[in-house]
């Protein structure tokens, strides 16, 4: 059950050190800080198949990054906008891709189960390095592949059902 906006506000009045279930409605964007542009553009665009947003779809706050080259927007099918920017001199996480650098751990996109195979394949074929997988867990199954930024990036889908 979702509480209507104002059981949301009674609610935090009442207790002020936590937010109600069900105030956070959906994740509204992510944010990666990308090093090489074009190689995260053709990754996310290309290889995954995000949608680039362009022209008016671009957030009115990031047109001049837009325009100069700096943020780059991706939608997901559910909507979720994917914000890259350019960050030339970023350095990089580390040598070793195994070692974790960043508090985040991965970003993971769902796929119809009878669509896994096909993605793992795509991923080979543009010869990117899977780090883990493909595993299957009574929750379903995944691969794990490093972005051009060296991120965690993760394919899963649910188990098959029948």
């Amino acid at each position: 059950m979702v509480s209507s906006p104002q059981n949301l506000s009674e609610n935090l009045t009442q207790s002020p050190s936590v937010l109600p279930s069900g105030m956070l409605r959906r994740v509204h964007h992510i944010a990666l800080h990308v090093k090489d542009m074009d190689a995260s553009r053709h990754f996310y665009g290309k290889i995954l198949g995000l949608r680039e947003l362009t022209g008016d779809e671009v957030p009115l706050t990031l047109k001049q990054l837009f325009e100069a080259g700096e943020v780059a927007n991706f939608v997901t099918p559910d909507g979720t906008i994917l914000d890259l920017f350019w960050k030339p001199n970023l350095a990089p996480p580390d040598p070793d891709p195994d070692r974790e650098f960043t508090r985040a751990g991965h970003l993971a996109f769902d796929i119809d189960p009878l669509l896994f195979d096909q993605a793992v394949d795509v991923l080979r074929q543009n010869q990117l390095t899977i780090a883990h997988g493909p595993v299957s867990r009574p929750t379903g199954r995944g691969v794990y592949f490093y972005d051009p930024d060296g991120f965690l990036v993760e394919i899963r889908c649910d188990p098959v059902m029948g």
